[in-house]
């Protein structure tokens, strides 16, 4: 049955780390509009949580699968079972990603640096690759289209003392997402970034935990929408550009920050 503008039925839609956090509100958002979705992601307990939750919000079909998005070996095998599951991909979410570990760029171990990189950036970068080589294959026999989507952050328009790791993945992989757009676009393949502000994930702690009482107390008061976001804040952007509705939308940076980035 039809769900609207943003309609998802018939796409089938895959989420890195969606059995979670923000990568479970861009699925739920599909989930909500009829699509098809498979989840990449480590915690077979998780995925499977995920899978029932996805199920009863509506989602045609979903499937998941343990995935390890910091080795390509994986990435390739990952799209090799999708592909015989489904037959086809529609939209990728590559949004796994790691959490920095220092303060100081002084206290950072070199290896740190390139271990982060390998699922921050290169990860995303060859999920990114492989979904974009499976649409344009589609395309060249005759049926053009698609979305790429990778998640970034505020980080992409401002410095982050300490962490410039995970700086430098989200600002790589937005220069990916452009190249992507640049050259995808004549196989009616488009590409974005979302950006999340101060999102309070199952990743942060209990609701009612120090770490998100203190975040939730020092980013409400400067936010414009008085509040800090949830995943579930991710669920019509993930709809929106699974569905047909983004089709003239590539190469684009979009914030979902409640105002953050435009105060004054």
């Amino acid at each position: 049955m039809a769900k609207g503008l943003f309609d998802c039925t018939g796409k089938v839609t895959m989420v890195t780390g969606g059995n979670g956090g923000i990568g479970l509100g861009f699925a739920m958002g599909v989930a909500k509009q009829g699509g098809d979705l498979a989840i990449w992601a480590r915690n077979a307990e998780k995925n499977a949580a995920a899978k029932t939750q996805l199920l009863e919000a509506g989602a045609g079909r979903v499937e998941t699968y343990i995935v390890d998005v910091s080795e390509e070996e994986t990435i390739l095998a990952g799209y090799d079972q999708l592909m015989k599951d489904f037959g086809r991909i529609d939209c990728v979410f590559a949004n796994s990603g790691a959490s920095p570990g220092y303060n100081s760029v002084f206290d950072m171990p070199t290896d740190h640096w390139f271990n982060f990189q390998k699922t921050a950036l290169h990860g995303a970068f060859f999920t990114l690759r492989e979904a974009a080589r499976h649409m344009k294959a589609r395309a060249e026999a005759g049926e053009p289209g698609g979305s790429l989507v990778a998640c970034g952050s505020l980080s992409l328009f401002q410095g982050l003392a300490g962490k410039m790791e995970y700086a430098a993945s989200k600002c790589g992989v937005l220069a990916v997402i452009r190249c992507l757009a640049a050259e995808m676009g004549q196989f009616g393949v488009r590409a974005n970034v979302v950006a999340p502000g101060m999102i309070m994930t199952p990743m942060m702690g209990p609701a009612d935990g120090p770490a998100v009482q203190y975040l939730t107390a020092q980013y409400s008061p400067i936010t414009p929408m008085r509040r800090v976001g949830k995943p579930e804040d991710f669920e019509g952007i993930g709809a929106f550009l699974c569905s047909d509705a983004s089709s003239f939308i590539s190469g684009e940076t979009i914030t979902v920050d409640g105002g953050y980035m435009i105060r004054g």
